[in-house]
């Protein structure tokens, strides 16, 4: 695979590295999965979940952003994937983050979206982001509030339909919207 320049972020206790070949597969069954993906836009047949995760990767080269791969330092292994994502028809660049299965509860999400804010405050130029939610998925909700996000409006989402905007803490904010990875 022909190196993409994506910056690796170090957390406590997660790194969030670029996508690898085998970063794959996870993402195939998060998307098989109807019950966890249908905030994400899923459920989505395999040949998309490949689309998915090429255009995913074509996102870096395009926007110098994306997704990354959520990795445990503990066991090395791929727990979700979390990142900046702003494709044609979205109103902004957007924090977006999802988790495999078997991952959730250990604050894996509030540590590694913190942590990709930081960096995509600190190093992409950005001035404020947004978390798209669709309505309903009261988890990513839940994330978006104890990052400090504050509910702004909602909007039509030209592929996943109404979604609700979570505005989070500019980087001028008091914390600089950093948290605890400043």
């Amino acid at each position: 695979m022909m190196p993409l320049n994506i910056p690796t972020v170090e957390a406590e206790h997660l790194v969030l590295r670029g996508p690898e070949p085998g970063d794959f597969e996870p993402i195939a069954e998060f998307f098989a999965d109807e019950g966890r993906s249908w905030g994400f836009g899923g459920p989505q047949t395999r040949n998309q979940a490949w689309r998915w995760f090429a255009s995913s990767i074509g996102h870096w080269v395009l926007h110098g952003f994306g997704f990354w791969t959520i990795v445990e330092k503990a066991n090395g292994q791929p727990s979700g994937i979390t990142g900046i994502w702003g494709p044609e028809g979205w109103p902004e660049p957007e924090l977006g983050w999802v988790l495999f299965a078997g991952t959730e509860g250990r604050g894996i999400a509030f540590e590694a979206a913190t942590a990709a804010r930081a960096h995509a405050y600190a190093h992409f130029g950005l001035k404020t982001l947004s978390s798209n939610i669709i309505p309903g998925n009261t988890r990513s909700i839940a994330l978006a509030e104890r990052m400090g996000a504050t509910y702004e409006r909602s909007f039509k989402n030209v592929t996943h339909g109404t979604e609700l905007v979570y505005r989070h803490p500019a980087p001028d904010d008091a914390d600089g919207g950093m948290g605890a990875y400043a």
